[in-house]
């Protein structure tokens, strides 16, 4: 799956993280947040690099999108005990919902106020 790919690309940039219990997670709302925004600006950032006409109508998430997923990601493991392989499954499935949803376009703009918040 294209996702899985993006998300561990980007996850392979990361230090290791120790590997954490198999027990349900509860998000916050924030993290929920994060992961979405992490997920959208993975495949803006795809379509960017890749010339698609969809993607380009948002500024370049090359670099800044790259750095708030690590960012929010590294957080992420933090807060919650899960490592790269844990954090990975929630931000592909969100991207997968997200696209099968059709929805990337009508969370940027909130995901772009949150990359601008984040100070990246």
């Amino acid at each position: 799956m294209m996702f899985s790919s993006i998300v561990a690309a980007l996850l392979a940039a990361q230090s290791p993280a120790p590997e954490a219990d198999a027990k349900p997670v509860q998000l916050t709302q924030e993290s929920k947040a994060a992961i979405r925004c992490s997920a959208a600006f993975a495949m803006v950032a795809y379509g960017q690099s890749n010339g698609n006409e969809a993607a380009q109508k948002w500024p370049d998430l090359g670099t800044r999108g790259r750095e708030f997923f690590v960012v929010a990601l590294a957080r992420l493991m933090d807060d919650t005990g899960l490592d790269r392989e844990g954090v990975s499954r929630l931000v592909s499935t969100e991207a997968q919902r997200l696209w099968d949803a059709g929805e990337v376009d009508q969370v940027m703009p909130a995901c772009l106020l949150m990359l601008e918040a984040s100070g990246v």
